[in-house]
Parts: structure tokens; C-alpha cells; sequence
């Protein structure tokens, strides 16, 4: 007799996620999220988002069917899958009726933030690993997942090694082409995509090395003008001078 394998393929709405906007205690269930670019804590399923953010249907097989003609497509790719996670800076595109969104934090969680279609052309990715790979090149690893390589024309002078640990790149939808290279730097303007000032964005003032018993952390100037400080890990780098990118409530 075979064991069970993986984990339970269900999930009760009372033990969603706190990011996910949806009632508790109209129905028992709700979809959990398949397998995909971002961890269940940090992800909106595609049903959920055209369900009951959206507004686009009533019932999940209402939702099926919509996915299943191509009307939705996320990060430009055509997605039929129902449970598919929609995370932080995915930008999602309804042909049908012309619209476009990108999945932003704000004080109630992760929200569909409307934008406008020139926005939808481009999507910004927060470097969470990086390696050396065969041949020299640099292996870039982003927080949705997407890895990109670096060629390296001389690795024993790396000049193409630019890009760091928490910087932001700017990059085309279609293409896996860089658009622009927003660094972690004093100065750059930052988005808090988690803790309790989840949603706030402004100025970096000052990182704050970490320790053997403590993360680091960082200083920032909000948009009211007062300082705020949140581990480096909520730090999302989004343009210099301003926002590359429209914002909830901006």
C-alpha cells in the first residue's frame, strides 16, 4: 500500500493566507494555490483573483472557463490554470476587456493594482540569489523565481558583473531583455512589501548590517516625511527620484 507523498490539496478559507483579501466565513473552502513562482504565504491564485478581486465571475466554473478561451494572460504568458500563484510585481493582462494590472502590496495585502497599457510592457524582479555558474557567467536568481544569465566575456574580470544582491531590475515582459538597473544604494526609492508598513514607499536613508541574531535592516524616509525602519528583505528598490511604476493611492 503506497503512502501519502505530498502535502493536503486542499485548504480552508479560515487558514488562507492573511494577504488574501476573500470572506472567511461564506463557504468552507477555497483553492489552494498550485505550484509555481511564489510560496503560498506570498501569492494570490489566479481563481481567487478573477473571482473575487476582479469582479470577472461569480463561480469557479465561470472562472475555468474564461482561462480556458485565453482571456488572461500573467507576465505575457497565457495561463489556463486556476490555481496558478500570482505573486509581488506580476503583471496580469484581461484581453478581453483591455485591461491591465500588477500585483502590488498594500495595507490590506496583495491587491491588483490597474495600470495603464505602456506599464504592462515592462515588470520589475528583486535579485535574491546569485551564482557563478560553468564558463564564469553570473546566474541571477529573482524573487518570482525567474533565473537570468549573465555572460561574462573574461571571468577573471567580470565587467558585466554589475548587479547585487536586493537590486532591482527593469525588464521587458516579452523579452528577457533589461530595461533599466535600480541598485540598493542610499538615495534610491524603495517600496515595503511586507511587516507592518507593508505598502508605504519613499527614500532609503541607511542599511543596517545584520548579525548572527538579527537580519538587516534598513532606513526609510516615507512619503509623509517620517522615518520608518524594516528588515532587508522588505526592501524593494523601484526607480530613482521617483517610482518607476504607478502606485496605489500615488
Amino acid at each position: 500500500m503506497l503512502g501519502k507523498i505530498s502535502g493536503s490539496k486542499h485548504l480552508k478559507r479560515l487558514a488562507a493566507p492573511k494577504l488574501w483579501n476573500i470572506p472567511r466565513k461564506t463557504f468552507k473552502w477555497v483553492i489552494k494555490p498550485s505550484p509555481g513562482p511564489h510560496a503560498i504565504d506570498n501569492c494570490i491564485p489566479l481563481q481567487v483573483l478573477v473571482r473575487d478581486y476582479l469582479g470577472l465571475a461569480h463561480k469557479a466554473k465561470e472562472v475555468k472557463f474564461i482561462l480556458s478561451k485565453g482571456y488572461v494572460k500573467v507576465d505575457g504568458r497565457t495561463v489556463c490554470d486556476n490555481g496558478f500563484p500570482v505573486g509581488l510585481m506580476d503583471v496580469v493582462c484581461v484581453d478581453k476587456f483591455d485591461k491591465s494590472y500588477r500585483i502590488l502590496p498594500s495595507s490590506k495585502g496583495l491587491i491588483p493594482h490597474p495600470i495603464p497599457p505602456e506599464e504592462a510592457q515592462f515588470k520589475l524582479r528583486k535579485i535574491v540569489g546569485k551564482s557563478t555558474i560553468k564558463g564564469g557567467h553570473i546566474q541571477l536568481n529573482m524573487h518570482d523565481g525567474y533565473n537570468l544569465i549573465i555572460l561574462v566575456s573574461d571571468p577573471k574580470n567580470p565587467a558585466e558583473d554589475v548587479y547585487k544582491l536586493h537590486d532591482t531590475l527593469k525588464m521587458a515582459v516579452s523579452k528577457p531583455l533589461i530595461l533599466d538597473h535600480f541598485k540598493l544604494e542610499k538615495g534610491v526609492c524603495v517600496l515595503i512589501t511586507g511587516g507592518r508598513n507593508i505598502g508605504k514607499w519613499g527614500r532609503l536613508i541607511e542599511v543596517v548590517p545584520g548579525s548572527l541574531t538579527s537580519k538587516a535592516s534598513a532606513v526609510i524616509e516615507v512619503e509623509d516625511g517620517s522615518n520608518v525602519s524594516t528588515i532587508l528583505d522588505y526592501v524593494f528598490p523601484v526607480g530613482y527620484g521617483k517610482p518607476c511604476l504607478s502606485l496605489p493611492g500615488g
